[in-house]
């Protein structure tokens, strides 16, 4: 179902989990305040699943925010007993990496100071103590399937931009195309703050 929140298009849907109405509202309200961050965001896209949690018993309830704006893909999830507390949690950690891409946006036009790369890990770091939905998937159906396919577009791009865009999505690597070798290369997080880069050779 498709929600039209301003010039910003919402969509919500449940993986085996039927969505219903008020809470799709709820996240068209949740969400509306989204565009005071960036005012090209074109799409919303909002995902509801039941999975284990390998901390509790049961299984928690998990929800996935992907923002498509002209610009980096910023993206953020979050896991919590209910869908309601799922989406508050995720919806603070997308306005926080919004905020950044904002900030960013300002360096670069010089009108203010940029933030730290280890200030922009170390929100990051909060994401690494949530269980991995594509890892909890394959728990449900067992071990060595392929459960999740995704494609983004190739363009080239510094490593310094594609550890900022790393951190937009919550991951912790990121494939990209290296704007200085022309080669494919992935940029990963190592402990505390550092990072590190990976390069293919002939």
């Amino acid at each position: 179902m498709e929600t039209a929140v301003g010039r910003m298009e919402i969509v919500v849907r449940g993986r085996n989990v039927v969505v219903p109405d008020h809470y799709r509202q709820h996240v068209a309200d949740k969400l509306n305040k989204l565009e005071r961050y960036d005012q090209k965001i074109i799409r919303v896209d909002v995902e509801l699943n039941h999975e284990k949690n390998p901390r509790q018993t049961g299984r928690c309830q998990h929800v996935e925010i992907t923002c498509r704006t002209r610009g980096p893909v910023v993206r953020s999830e979050a896991c919590a007993e209910d869908f309601y507390k799922a989406l508050d949690l995720a919806t603070e950690r997308l306005e926080r990496r919004l905020s950044q891409a904002a900030d960013r946006r300002r360096v670069h036009h010089g009108r203010r100071n940029p933030a730290s790369i280890a200030a922009v890990a170390a929100d990051a770091q909060s994401l690494l103590a949530e269980p991995d939905a594509a890892q909890a998937e394959s728990d449900n159906e067992g071990p060595g399937r392929i459960v999740r396919e995704k494609e983004h577009p190739a363009k080239p791009m510094t490593v310094d931009q594609a550890l900022f865009e790393m951190e937009l999505v919550g991951h912790d690597f990121y494939l990209f195309a290296d704007a200085d070798s022309g080669r494919p290369s992935v940029v990963y997080r190592r402990h505390a703050y550092d990072y590190g880069l990976i390069r293919l050779t002939d």
